[in-house]
């Protein structure tokens, strides 16, 4: 209630204010300009927004497909609308504290709170390297060399040695060391940077390998970068602090509107010269931004009163991944954290036919493949239902004579598979 009679008040306010001003002697109203004010007048609010926001919240509770859908709450709302109204590139005192916390959180000297994963980690890799030639090593599934539209090329003219982890799990040091690049061969790119991803696809990196790669960088004078976007799930899952997991990092990225359902922002932490120039580079991004104390304020209250719920999602997904496998269903990587990649052809299910059958339940589903994401808004009986519908189509094939078998796995087979509905052949 606090919140809708600040709201009414500001409008009710601004009303009063504008009626004034065609009246006033000093002003006017212009018919043209009245006009163009007419044309520039718009209501983006629909009449059903309510019942709009709520069936939405009920989508996503029933959504795996990512868990960056998440909706922010009344509550959040609320928090948020108290905050400062400075502007971020100047001043913008709400922000500043947000920045302060993380970079103690993170056992860093500064922070830089940024629009989004993507542009955390471009920001620290062009804020790590200097004049080109370079080159960057990371894992060949890792969110900087699959989903940032070959940013580091762009931004940084670094070239991306993308490297398969033999144990098919993560990376370790025995995948690294022999490829990377010393030396003044005018041939080769310097390797500058080491970039690391925890978690990646769901998976924790062990602590004591991310500290064995940082020992070697540190003796070769390479910089380490984390893509925390999910760190807070590692901590959860772990038990480990945020500084501990961050303290053999140059830089690390951590996103708050994955997991902790804020709706916007990363915060990009290191050293506080390193910080200060990611910022001008933010600038030259187009990355700065205004008034952003209502997102630090979504923000804190994420960190607050969402991060604690991290245990809950990670205990769902392995309720989900239990009951996949009492279903004879394969699964192709774990639910260590948030995420379960599965595989349903060992019982004769295609994806497409599972998206179709979860999008025409009474209560719908929905998906997009072999990647299931559960987050903070997913309800139990949507992994219920889920597990379900499952079953059901499973009967069917068995009663149609298809018998469970195996997943037939390579060892290191891309787990991120989109459900494609097969072509219908063409008549001659």
């Amino acid at each position: 209630m606090r919140i809708l009679s600040s709201v009414r008040h500001s409008c009710n306010h601004i009303r009063h204010f504008s009626s004034r001003i065609p009246h006033s002697p000093l002003f006017k109203m212009d018919p043209k300009l009245a006009s163009i004010i007419e044309q520039v007048k718009v209501d983006i609010i629909t009449p059903t927004q309510q019942r709009d926001n709520a069936r939405q919240l009920e989508e996503v509770s029933r959504s795996f497909i990512s868990d960056t859908i998440t909706v922010p709450t009344k509550e959040m709302f609320a928090y948020a609308v108290q905050t400062s109204l400075g502007d971020d590139v100047y001043n913008e005192p709400s922000t500043i504290a947000l920045e302060a916390h993380i970079a103690k959180l993170a056992g860093k000297e500064a922070a830089l709170f940024v629009s989004s994963g993507t542009m955390g980690n471009q920001l620290a890799i062009r804020t790590h390297l200097q004049q080109p030639p370079n080159s960057i090593i990371c894992d060949v599934r890792a969110h900087i060399n699959k989903y940032e539209a070959g940013g580091a090329a762009i931004h940084s003219g670094a070239l991306q040695n993308a490297l398969t982890p033999k144990n098919g799990h993560h990376l370790t040091l025995k995948d690294i060391e022999p490829h990377v690049v010393f030396g003044t061969d005018v041939h080769s790119a310097p390797t500058r940077i080491i970039c690391l991803e925890n978690t990646l696809n769901g998976t924790i990196m062990p602590q004591n390998d991310i500290i064995e790669i940082a020992n070697f960088a540190v003796k070769n004078g390479i910089l380490m970068h984390l893509d925390g976007a999910r760190l807070w799930h590692v901590a959860a899952e772990t038990r480990t602090p945020i500084d501990e997991l961050c303290a053999p990092l140059d830089s690390v990225s951590l996103c708050f509107s994955k997991g902790l359902g804020a709706p916007v922002g990363t915060c990009l932490v290191g050293p506080k010269p390193f910080i200060q120039k990611a910022r001008w580079f933010r600038k030259i991004f187009g990355g700065g931004m205004r008034q952003t104390g209502v997102l630090a304020g979504s923000v804190a209250y994420a960190l607050t009163h969402n991060f604690p719920l991290l245990p809950r999602v990670h205990a769902l997904a392995k309720r989900l991944q239990a009951g996949l496998q009492e279903l004879q269903v394969g699964i192709l990587s774990p639910a260590e954290t948030c995420m379960v990649f599965y595989d349903p052809s060992t019982i004769g299910v295609e994806y497409w036919e599972i998206i179709d059958h979860a999008a025409a339940l009474p209560n719908p589903i929905s998906l997009t493949g072999s990647r299931m994401v559960v987050h903070i808004q997913t309800s139990p009986e949507a992994v219920e239902d889920f597990l379900s519908l499952i079953r059901v189509l499973k009967e069917k094939k068995v009663q149609a004579g298809i018998v469970p078998s195996p997943v037939d796995s390579d060892g290191m087979r891309n787990v991120y598979v989109r459900a494609t509905r097969p072509s219908t052949p063409t008549t001659r």
